[in-house]
């Protein structure tokens, strides 16, 4: 081949306009997926004072949306390589609107949970679609790379604006308009969509297996439950049967993808270590943010009295960190190795959470160590779905995609349900309920927001000792789940570091 041929070759591959178009169709979908997850961490103290939930419902409200994408992404992964990525992009974004406009209409704790349960269905079917999506439109691996930092800083900008728009929204509307927000932007993607992305799919997909289907969904959501039960309640012979049920699956799950000719998941692929510190990197990194999110907001606006906005406006430093360092880690990988990158964002979100071990009662130290813990994760977003593209031909990006995006989804329901139960838990241990009448003090063990109100109302020495010791008991469960954080960013740190030697 002649270096003319070369050049015309490189030129053909390369993105034009349209495709740079549909990059920001596919941003505003991956924007709108992320800014859900962190509105609603922003608006925890309102909409828990509108709907009175209890504790288990809370975190179910903030939960099960993440629950319900880790355990569809496989399917709709698969779905989307099948019937068109673009198509499910577009029935997922006018799903997403419905049940949002539903979310913030709700009257009840269960009828949120509900709304949630239809969002995640909903979001399941958008996130693989705009990862795959950028597979096949970005021919060009420079530009593909970029792309995918593109993609990552903007689901690190919805994290980021999440606060922001929630808090100013809530400032000025009712509690449910965090979730209306949504309808404009899915209403873009709606528009937009037919016209800028280009149709992909898998020239010859095979059957959908309906028992591998089955098998994922039931391997996945009996654990995740499990887990998130055992770390609110402790162990109960309820949540043993459905931390063994949902092992049995897996291995049957596993077992059939190895007999199938076109499979769910190449489960071939987690012999190559680099896919593997890829998937597992994704889920830890996303399990450290996540968790502390969902206690952070709670942090500004109750220890420390913020606004909603003002809460918002805090944690922005942090959010637009994370988008920055998902831009940044593209040219880095050019310049360092894959392995150099990812052990520096590992080692940064390690850094992050000893320095949130030391938060006592400061602002500055706190967004320091959530900067740090951001920056950190960001870079972790882009690396490891680059890794993960690259693993697999354009035909299976979809089914790819949805592998991380699983992890993605499944770090997020781990980190808030473990993380967040530990800290109610040291919580709960640690706030001073002596002499109070057993209503009083059973509302107050729900939150730290309870317990607040609870002494606000009683006034006197009995109610100073309560707010008290509730935030010094919430700032402790704060210290230990940070440490958590750290070590589990620690032990994937230590494992990249030996898997990717090469």
């Amino acid at each position: 081949m002649t270096t003319l041929d070369s050049l015309r070759r490189t030129a053909a591959s390369r993105a034009g306009w349209r495709d740079w178009g549909a990059l920001v169709v596919l941003s505003a979908a991956v924007f709108l997926v992320s800014m859900d997850a962190t509105v609603l961490d922003i608006a925890v103290p309102h909409m828990t004072q509108a709907l009175d939930p209890s504790a288990t419902q809370l975190l179910w409200i903030v939960d099960v949306y993440s629950f319900v994408l880790a355990a569809l992404l496989i399917t709709a992964g698969n779905l989307g390589d099948r019937i068109g990525r673009r198509r499910i992009l577009l029935i997922g974004a006018v799903g997403f609107a419905a049940a949002s406009l539903i979310a913030g209409m709700s009257v009840s704790p269960e009828m949120l949970i509900a709304a949630r349960v239809v969002q995640g269905i909903a979001g399941a079917t958008l996130m693989p679609a705009t990862l795959a999506l950028i597979r096949s439109t970005f021919a060009d691996a420079t530009q593909r790379t970029l792309a995918i930092g593109v993609w990552s800083a903007m689901a690190a900008g919805g994290a980021a604006a999440g606060p922001v728009i929630g808090g100013w929204l809530l400032e000025h509307f009712f509690w449910g308009s965090v979730f209306v927000v949504n309808v404009p932007v899915a209403a873009l993607i709606v528009a937009l969509g037919p016209v800028l992305v280009r149709e992909s799919r898998d020239p010859a997909p095979g059957r959908l297996d309906p028992a591998s289907v089955a098998l994922s969904v039931l391997a996945l959501l009996p654990l995740i439950y499990a887990i998130k039960e055992t770390a609110a309640h402790g162990f109960s012979w309820i949540d043993s049967v459905a931390a063994v049920a949902g092992v049995v699956a897996g291995f049957a799950f596993v077992r059939r993808q190895r007999q199938l000719a076109v499979p769910l998941i190449d489960v071939g692929l987690f012999g190559r270590p680099a896919f593997t510190v890829a998937v597992l990197t994704n889920l830890i990194a996303v399990f450290a943010v996540a968790g502390l999110l969902y206690f952070g907001s709670q942090y500004l606006q109750v220890v420390h009295g913020f606004g909603a906005l003002q809460s918002g406006l805090v944690i922005l430093p942090a959010m637009f960190a994370n988008g920055a360092a998902a831009l940044a880690a593209a040219p880095l990988q050019r310049r360092f190795s894959v392995r150099t990158v990812l052990l520096g964002a590992l080692f940064l979100q390690v850094a992050g959470a000893v320095a949130m071990v030391g938060v006592g009662g400061g602002v500055a130290a706190f967004v320091v160590a959530e900067t740090l813990i951001g920056v950190g994760a960001g870079a972790v977003l882009t690396v490891t779905s680059a890794l993960v593209l690259s693993a697999v031909p354009e035909d299976r990006a979809g089914a790819a995609s949805a592998v991380t995006e699983t992890a993605y989804e499944a770090g997020h329901a781990l980190g808030v349900a473990i993380l967040g139960s530990v800290a109610t838990a040291v919580f709960r241990a640690g706030v001073d309920l002596r002499d109070l009448p057993a209503e009083l003090a059973e509302r107050a063990r729900e939150t730290i927001g309870a317990a607040m109100q609870v002494g606000a109302g009683l006034g006197g020495g009995a109610g100073a000792r309560v707010m008290s010791t509730a935030t010094e008991s919430f700032v402790s469960g704060m210290h230990v789940a940070a440490g958590l954080s750290g070590a589990a960013s620690l032990l994937c740190a230590l494992l990249a570091m030996r898997l990717l030697k090469k």
